[in-house]
């Protein structure tokens, strides 16, 4: 992307976030990594009025490649931390979600966006107001519920005892003290009690594997007892699944963590097939996923901090809250949900 395209898309984004004069805005970096992004919020910073500075940290050590959530350079950098506690707003450019240090910097007050997409992504799936007050919707559906059921025809029929934590939602840009968003995003989420998920899922084909960013090829078949994976069957993803979890050697990874849905219409499930470089934040967020998680949920408040992490968006999912139908077969049924326009529009059912 053209410099001065990308310059003023994210001058556009802090607009949004409510970056005015006088604030100070931090933007994080990792080694020779997104620097061009690091340019441009820089520069919409400054042009907003904002106190604007970079924090680039080191390439991190070599490690066993796979991806441990959680873990940053800033673990060991106390200074560097309480720097960042003292801005207005912090840019992470290299994904600090599920890590101490990030909730250390939430705590003082600094909302935090992360955004690590691929450019082109970032512009078609640019945040919206109007998406924000929909996603806002299922957040307080979600928020009142006791209880949640996700059914599917391949034979997922799994619930979710809701209440003990918080529910979050991600519409892509930030605006209140403490908050952390993700550019690009457009989903809700909670999380059970800790012994509160029972059933069976049943992963289909075409079902996303994040953080693999791979499409499933065949049927994964989870058990869920009180709350924790005791069985993983099926063919080769299913191995695949297993080995990945066993690699961390922490029984915590069979662990359910947070749970919702997505409501971007503008979001492809196929996005995989365009933008194999980011992290999957277009099919967490396409429109009708029910998408679940597995490993760490202290981004809740939850106890669970092991750095083994999937999410899992479904299509073609049914997904109820106390017994009353909010997606099914992938179709968001809330009329105060679906969007405007298009063929997801109201009254389109």
């Amino acid at each position: 992307m053209d410099q001065s395209v990308l310059n003023e898309m994210c001058r556009r984004q802090l607009e949004l976030s409510a970056v005015h004069e006088g604030e100070s805005v931090v933007v994080l970096s990792q080694g020779h990594e997104r620097l061009d992004y690091a340019d441009a919020f820089l520069a919409g910073a400054r042009s907003l009025g904002a106190k604007a500075y970079h924090m680039r940290l080191p390439v991190p050590a070599p490690s066993s490649g796979a991806w441990a959530v959680g873990e940053s350079e800033l673990a060991n950098n106390p200074e560097a931390v309480e720097a960042l506690k003292q801005a207005d707003m912090l840019v992470d450019l290299v994904f600090l979600l599920f890590s101490e240090e990030q909730f250390a910097v939430q705590r003082a007050g600094t909302r935090v966006l992360t955004a690590v997409e691929p450019a082109p992504l970032l512009a078609r799936l640019f945040p919206t107001r109007e998406l924000r007050e929909r996603v806002e919707v299922g957040a307080e559906l979600l928020a009142k519920a006791g209880s949640m059921r996700i059914t599917s025809p391949h034979g997922t029929d799994v619930t979710y005892r809701l209440g003990k934590y918080p529910t979050m939602s991600e519409y892509g840009y930030t605006d209140e003290p403490g908050r952390w968003d993700h550019w690009p995003a457009a989903f809700v989420f909670t999380g059970a009690h800790d012994d509160g998920v029972d059933g069976r899922i049943v992963i289909a084909p075409g079902d996303v594997l994040l953080p693999f960013n791979t499409y499933a090829q065949s049927p994964i078949t989870l058990t869920i007892e009180q709350g924790f994976i005791t069985d993983i069957r099926g063919g080769l993803d299913a191995e695949l699944v297993k080995s990945y979890i066993e690699s961390f050697d922490d029984p915590r990874g069979y662990g359910m963590s947070h749970v919702g849905w997505g409501l971007d219409e503008r979001a492809q499930w196929h996005g995989l097939t365009q933008f194999p470089g980011g992290m999957g934040m277009e099919l967490r967020s396409f429109y009708g996923n029910v998408m679940f998680s597995i490993g760490p949920n202290n981004e809740l408040g939850g106890p669970n901090d092991t750095p083994c992490h999937f999410d899992i968006p479904m299509r073609n999912n049914s997904l109820f809250l106390d017994d009353e139908p909010i997606v099914l077969d992938g179709d968001v049924v809330i009329d105060e949900m679906r969007p405007a326009t298009g063929r997801f529009a109201k009254g389109q059912r």
